[in-house]
């Protein structure tokens, strides 16, 4: 039995605290710590008559470093899975070495504040070296290994879908089926809708910086860099029909091109409506992208951020949303002397995510994968000190858990191939 504190309460954390009271065979206890504990205390409310998993609730600023070691050394958990904002990580991080602590994640850190001097020195350097005008990426955090090793203690990053699954799908793809990768192509496509004009189906600030980022691939282990959203094509889904994807630059690209070096090629696709991409691009336009504060009747505001205060929050579209998704990878390689192609790749549909959990298929996708990183780690089945992304595992389990705990994955041989 394991003991697993979670921090965030948002959509993606309701999902894997829903998982993990259902999985009360490996969870026996949970700590729900948000910023907003009247919201971890009505996820308490609604699911402790349904599980044998003592639910416990805690207001913590995860910002606050000496706050949160402090709660995790009282409550002593087995590992500590992070499903607060990407800002976050490396305080987070920092508290659980302070409290020697296993740590779980499923995005990589990026910066809150842009514009910081300090930050902006190190991105610059950053970038000049990639070769990149702008970023997002895992050196941050990367930086830790020794830390973590030194401590004994295993960080897990990732464990979502995209970043997290597909990593494990080109595990599995290079221990099951292929000698040699030349090529992986990720798709995630999104076929729901929702009704609205306009709304992002997780954090509206995380999604518009990383859509209106400059795109990239990786090829022959270097960066090309692409003007954002330059670079598309159309893909027939299982489940979806045809859907117009982009090319965009996505952390596991980095990941996956320095643990499987031999591999040629790393792109990654997302689909998107006409009516998504117009409506950004306005914004884009006005400036309601930025992360600099501006100075509205003598009190700062950042335009990201009040955009994400107007839109819809992605945790109510659950109800509304119809559709499925289609996610996964397409390898291209060699096996036993012979070219072979396959996609391996799950269909969720929405309203079934929101009738077992009450959300959307696109926090499900994540907060899934984040419950089952969490119960490897907890249980020692992925335990190794350092810090490591969901592909430097074995994939077999990860792979037998995504079938019993809700996204059942299939493989296809022979697939379209992305021109």
């Amino acid at each position: 039995m394991s003991r697993l504190m979670i921090i965030g309460c948002g959509g993606v954390a309701s999902v894997a605290i829903a998982k993990v009271c259902q999985n009360d065979e490996v969870f026996d206890e949970l700590l729900i710590a948000s910023r907003t504990v009247s919201k971890c205390d009505a996820i308490k409310e609604k699911l402790q008559g349904q599980t044998k998993t003592k639910i416990t609730t805690a207001q913590i600023d995860a910002d606050d470093v000496e706050a949160l070691t402090a709660l995790i050394r009282e409550y002593a958990p087995d590992a500590v899975l992070n499903v607060a904002l990407p800002y976050q990580d490396l305080t987070i991080m920092d508290a659980c070495l302070a409290a020697g602590v296993d740590y779980i994640d499923t995005a990589n850190y990026e910066p809150e504040d842009t514009d910081d001097p300090a930050w902006r020195e190190i991105y610059e350097k950053r970038c000049k070296e990639l070769g990149f005008s702008a970023y997002f990426d895992y050196s941050w955090q990367w930086n830790y290994q020794e830390r973590f090793k030194e401590a004994g203690l295993t960080a897990l990053l990732g464990s979502g879908f995209d970043p997290g699954v597909t990593s494990v799908f080109a595990a599995y793809a290079k221990k099951h089926y292929f000698d040699t990768i030349d090529t992986i192509d990720i798709l995630d496509c999104n076929g729901g809708d929702h009704g609205y004009a306009f709304a992002t189906n997780f954090n509206p600030e995380i999604n518009l910086r990383e859509v209106s980022a400059p795109g990239s691939y990786m090829e022959n282990g270097k960066w090309v860099e692409v003007p954002a959203m330059s670079i598309h094509r159309e893909y027939d889904f299982e489940g979806v029909g045809k859907k117009d994807m982009y090319l965009l630059h996505h952390e596991e690209i980095e990941a996956l091109g320095r643990n499987m070096p031999e591999v040629k090629r790393i792109r990654f696709f997302m689909t998107f409506g006409q009516s998504y991409l117009d409506h950004m691009r306005c914004l884009e336009d006005v400036g309601m992208l930025s992360t600099t504060p501006v100075n509205y009747n003598g009190q700062e505001i950042v335009p990201i951020q009040f955009l994400k205060a107007l839109l819809p929050d992605p945790a109510s579209l659950g109800p509304r949303t119809v559709g499925k998704t289609n996610i996964g990878c397409i390898f291209t390689g060699m096996k036993d002397g012979k070219k072979r192609s396959i996609y391996i790749y799950n269909v969720c549909d929405h309203q079934e995510c929101y009738k077992e959990v009450g959300s959307q298929a696109i926090s499900y996708t994540t907060g899934v994968p984040a419950m089952i990183g969490a119960m490897l780690v907890a249980t020692g089945q992925w335990k190794n000190p350092g810090v490591y992304t969901t592909d430097e595992f074995d994939p077999d389990p990860y792979m037998e858990a995504l079938n019993r705990w809700g996204l059942p994955w299939k493989v296809e041989e022979n697939p379209a191939l992305v021109e």
